[in-house]
């Protein structure tokens, strides 16, 4: 943190020069969000006993001092807002208290980490109650059970968690998932997916950084270099925000490959490179992009014509984001665009609502249009994609069309992504072909002259506002003209 105290961000004169290492909100923003989960628990009924939130703990890479970058759980962090690892918080729904488990440092700890904010301090911050030491979890844990309370919890998805829960809750390991709370799940994902204007301040700087990190490896790329070395770029970037990748990007010559995270590629002189990129602020709000550009400077007739529809495609996604309709409009609407398109270019034929109805157009585009975004760049994906992305929405069978995250009805807060693409995968081609697999849509014949055509994908990030929706983040022309201008270097 900057010596600047930000208005929304507590003073740390209470700490007595204790060293601040994470950046949190002001103490009232985590008391109303706790004030706002009780209430909508007490909403459905639910007005006793206990919700119970582990937080995450170190997790070591191949010996337990050697450790990933520590991430705190994304609802800790929304309700407790302390990025420390080893704790846990209980939330008493009948009272509204709200009590902290955390150890104070030890002296060998001090030597090694230098010195932190106690739990009392924690506390604090956090605008909670009380704090205790970790081993009187157990005994607490035992008393709420003797008492025959509730106790909620949300879905574990790392199995350090999960172990806990089981030993603190005296469940059998294959238990604990069963054991979530459903009620739990509804009220925070009722809270989280609706952002405060703190939060798309959050969010609108994580784009903003997002942006700052494409651009850069748009004018960077050079034939010869190494994808490690781009991706590098756009890492520096994040971590010089304060903050951190909000993911694992994606910065690939072969954006067939819709996950490619192997950076082992260098550029040729022609083809494409697509980087699929995110940051993360201190307080881990993400933004999430994907640009793709010509590795040669300008787009080949071929190139720009997928390109432009690529972006035409996003165009008429976000032209139906819309309060009251369904995210699930916005992902047809760039189906039907991209099954157009290609139908010009003599790749389908056709009725065109046909074949998007029918899947076809999944051969080109077989993933979702987005997601939502928020703390988690799938924002809360970990309690469950149907609850999350379609409540009381059934979920397709059809192949694509099952990869969509999000399909119900958006509302004013929520951010979400639009992320059309249009891949040319071999062997999915070959397989589909050799199953005589729509035939009466898909021009096989013609298609065999595009398998090196690879893969683009645009992605912008959105909030949706009272009468449609917001592009976040700064300026950044997403044109061909726009990207081959940032691009002018490499034919000079």
């Amino acid at each position: 943190m900057s010596g600047k105290v930000c208005a929304h961000r507590p003073s740390l004169t209470a700490l007595n020069s204790r060293v601040m290492l994470w950046s949190m909100f002001k103490p009232e923003v985590y008391k109303d969000r706790r004030a706002a989960l009780l209430a909508t628990l007490r909403y459905q009924g639910i007005d006793s006993g206990y919700a119970l939130f582990p937080g995450n703990r170190d997790a070591p890479i191949n010996y337990p001092d050697n450790c990933c970058r520590f991430r705190q759980d994304s609802s800790f962090l929304y309700f407790f807002g302390v990025a420390e690892p080893g704790l846990w918080a209980i939330l008493d729904i009948g009272s509204g208290k709200a009590v902290l488990y955390a150890d104070e440092l030890s002296e060998n700890m001090l030597v090694w980490t230098g010195p932190r904010p106690s739990p009392a301090d924690w506390v604090s911050l956090a605008g909670m109650d009380a704090a205790y030491p970790s081993a009187q979890l157990s005994a607490h844990m035992q008393a709420y059970a003797r008492s025959k309370a509730p106790l909620l919890y949300l879905p574990p998805y790392r199995a350090d968690t999960r172990i806990e829960l089981a030993e603190v809750l005296g469940l059998p390991l294959g238990g604990v998932e069963a054991g979530a709370s459903l009620p739990l799940i509804r009220a925070v994902i009722a809270l989280r997916e609706i952002k405060s204007p703190l939060e798309l301040r959050e969010i609108s700087q994580a784009v903003d950084i997002s942006i700052a990190m494409h651009k850069a490896v748009i004018a960077a790329a050079r034939p010869g270099m190494s994808e490690a070395a781009l991706m590098a770029i756009a890492t520096e970037i994040a971590l010089s925000g304060g903050g951190a990748t909000a993911f694992q990007p994606i910065a690939t010559t072969r954006g067939a490959v819709l996950h490619n995270h192997a950076y082992d590629a260098r550029l040729g002189e022609q083809g494409l490179f697509l980087l699929d990129a995110g940051a993360e602020t201190p307080e881990g709000y993400a933004g999430d992009l994907t640009s793709t550009f010509a590795i040669a400077g300008a787009f080949d007739q071929r190139q720009a014509a997928i390109y432009d529809l690529v972006l035409k495609a996003g165009d008429a996604a976000s032209a139906v984001l819309i309060p009251g309709r369904p995210y699930r409009d916005a992902h047809f609407a760039a189906a039907k665009a991209i099954a157009a398109g290609l139908k010009d270019l003599g790749l389908l034929r056709g009725d065109t609502d046909e074949a998007v109805e029918a899947g076809a157009h999944a051969l080109f585009f077989p993933h979702g249009v987005g997601h939502q975004m928020g703390l988690d760049v799938h924002d809360m994906e970990a309690l469950g994609e149907d609850h999350v992305g379609y409540g009381s929405l059934a979920r397709s069978s059809q192949f694509g069309l099952r990869s969509l995250r999000m399909a119900k009805e958006v509302r004013p807060g929520m951010v979400l992504t639009v992320e059309p693409g249009i891949y040319f995968i071999e062997g999915l081609i070959k397989n589909w072909r050799a199953q005589g697999k729509f035939r009466e849509f898909i021009v096989y014949p013609e298609l065999e002259r595009w398998m090196d055509a690879g893969g683009y994908r645009n992605e912008e990030d959105w909030v949706i506002t009272e009468s449609g929706a917001s592009r976040l983040g700064g300026e950044f022309d997403k044109s061909a003209a726009a990207i081959e201008s940032l691009r002018l270097n490499i034919r000079r």
